[in-house]
């Protein structure tokens, strides 16, 4: 049950702003501009974002979307703070806050499956 909430958290986090990303709304165009990875960094991480989100969701594949997650979402906040800042365009740190709820769900998810990413590792006694 744990790890369906900490699921649904994470994907939907990132599939909710999927929506921002890939109708190129003037939030996300402006947060990708000022990084100077617009357009391509836009979708770009946008697709990774799906990809992570239907990997969390698939049982089978948690573990990965889980650490694809993470790792975007690492960047996000790295740029959160260093080049953005937390309050970006006046939203009160409401992207950077979703951003750490994001990356706590993933990591929470890694050691109650750790078990599962030996599936994924070659040469491993099972």
């Amino acid at each position: 049950m744990l790890t369906w909430g900490l699921r649904l958290i994470a994907a939907g986090i990132m599939l909710q702003t999927l929506f921002f990303k890939f109708t190129a709304a003037p939030e996300s165009v402006y947060i990708f501009t000022k990084l100077g990875m617009e357009p391509y960094g836009r979708i770009g991480i946008g697709c990774l974002e799906l990809i992570a989100s239907l990997l969390i969701l698939f049982p089978r594949t948690t573990i990965l979307g889980a650490l694809l997650g993470i790792g975007i979402i690492v960047g996000a906040i790295f740029f959160h703070l260093t080049q953005l800042g937390i309050n970006v365009q006046n939203d009160g740190g409401k992207l950077f806050i979703l951003a750490l709820v994001t990356l706590i769900s993933c990591m929470a998810l890694v050691p109650l499956l750790k078990k599962q990413l030996f599936n994924y590792l070659p040469f491993t006694n099972r």
